[in-house]
């Protein structure tokens, strides 16, 4: 990143988000045709590290202006409400660290699984009122009031779901889990302290690092680097989750000083994915221990669930990095 992207961005990051502008962009963005200029990918850039690092609370109104613009049209669900918060202010170091993150994924130099992990550190710099900010913003979310007043979820096990049923959403689980030597939870979830996080997010956290994988199965997504950037979006539309929020918006950054005619192909992506979440009930609340033994297609019924519909081959990056 050279010194005038920078300044470009920050300058841009200073300015207070309106979604009507941002849906305004979207659309500049869209009529385009893969040629949008690298200030007005900068700017949409901006808008989303905007809300992802300093007005958590404001994701779901800037993302719907978003797809509203790329798509065409309004994303049909009820508005997500806001706080009407001013902007904190950004953590000591924490640019610093996001252009490290950035300046690597231009020069190729992260893949998907680094670029997660990254942001993830990101998460250390937050202050004790950006994450009172995300608590108060969690339960905005359909089902995240339910949710706060369960107990932390059991660990899985891999032994309980590798007996489930052949087709079984269980035994699916199972086999995306042994076939792609992943871990079951993640991550430690006492190594990293989800239980000392404030309610909801001891539980959000907790679930959803051991059902991401899950939620890719059941919500249709694949676990590609497309798909990675597709299911963050959906899990962000479902109950806000703040590092997905972070993780798009790092990725946004890095393709804005990309090749301009790959940037309808994240875009399509991330707005695709995010009215999918919009549309699909809160399965945060699902208790997926109760429904191991039923089929896919029988979870998906019962829940109300519909399988994302893809705009491009889930393993489009790894196709086009085998080519080059």
């Amino acid at each position: 990143m050279t010194d005038a992207h920078r300044k470009l961005f920050e300058r841009e990051l200073n300015t207070l988000p309106e979604a009507a502008e941002v849906r305004d962009l979207a659309a500049e963005a869209k009529a385009s045709n893969g040629e949008a200029s690298e200030a007005l990918r900068m700017t949409l850039a901006a808008r989303l590290a905007h809300v992802a690092f300093l007005a958590p609370d404001r994701v779901g109104e800037i993302y719907d202006a978003l797809a509203e613009g790329w798509i065409g049209e309004p994303v049909g669900a009820a508005p997500i409400p806001t706080l009407n918060e001013p902007p904190l202010s950004a953590p000591a170091g924490l640019w610093d660290t996001y252009w490290g993150i950035v300046e690597d994924g231009v020069a190729g130099k992260l893949d998907a699984l680094s670029v997660t992990q990254r942001t993830a550190d990101l998460g250390g710099k937050h202050t004790p009122e950006f994450v009172e900010r995300v608590v108060r913003m969690s339960f905005t979310y359909e089902g995240v009031e339910e949710v706060s007043k369960w107990p932390l979820p059991r660990r899985l096990d891999l032994e309980e779901l590798g007996a489930c049923p052949e087709n079984s959403v269980g035994r699916l689980f199972y086999h995306v889990i042994v076939d792609n030597s992943f871990d079951l939870e993640v991550l430690d979830r006492d190594a990293i302290g989800l239980a000392k996080l404030p309610s909801p997010l001891d539980y959000l956290n907790t679930r959803m690092l051991q059902a991401h994988d899950l939620w890719h199965l059941v919500g249709g997504y694949e676990t590609t680097s497309l798909h990675e950037v597709a299911i963050s979006a959906f899990q962000m539309s479902q109950f806000g989750h703040n590092y997905s929020a972070q993780f798009l918006a790092v990725t946004a950054t890095i393709a804005a000083q990309g090749l301009p005619i790959g940037y309808p192909i994240l875009m399509d992506t991330i707005t695709s994915a995010w009215v999918h979440g919009r549309h699909t009930p809160p399965m945060i609340t699902i208790d997926w221990e109760s429904v191991w033994t039923g089929t896919l297609e029988e979870v998906r019924a019962q829940f109300g669930i519909t399988a994302y519909e893809r705009p491009y081959p889930a393993n489009l990056v790894e196709m086009a990095q085998a080519a080059a």
